[in-house]
């Protein structure tokens, strides 16, 4: 299994990547409940549940491969930016998507960071990273599923 990557770039844009992400050599039903573990034990609770596969299926007739959006939110950065603005809200949950694809399983945790650089808010940044740092962790986890039970 690969280690998160993070802070790669992005091989179509060159900046950085949008996610934190780790592919692993799982079936999807188990990358999806080891996934909700990592959020859980890093403090996260999943607020939101999207099956892209079957809202295809069902309203366009299209058929992907196994693909779900969790919504993820952690208490305490969520918090600490609703302190400072109200309007961070809009941002929240973090989306943490796990998808098939031919090798296994990708889960990728959109950088929290990112959006507070876009917009341009300062006071945002802390509780951006704080998140970042709890995501990454949590994506570790499912890349070295040992340490985490230890």
């Amino acid at each position: 299994m690969a280690s998160p990557s993070a802070d790669q770039r992005d091989p179509d844009s060159g900046g950085p990547a949008a996610a934190i992400a780790v592919h692993l050599d799982a079936t999807f039903t188990d990358a999806v409940d080891r996934t909700r573990i990592a959020l859980r034990e890093h403090g996260f609770g999943v607020v939101t549940e999207f099956d892209v596969q079957a809202a295809l299926r069902e309203g366009t007739g299209e058929h992907i491969a196994e693909y779900l959006i969790l919504g993820a939110c952690n208490p305490q950065p969520a918090g600490r930016a609703l302190a400072m603005d109200r309007e961070a809200g809009c941002l929240l949950p973090r989306i943490v998507v796990v998808r098939a694809d031919r090798t296994g399983v990708l889960v990728e945790a959109t950088d929290p960071t990112l959006l507070a650089e876009v917009l341009a808010r300062p006071e945002r940044t802390e509780p951006a990273e704080a998140a970042r740092r709890l995501l990454t962790a949590a994506v570790a986890d499912l890349a070295h599923p040992a340490a985490a039970a230890g």
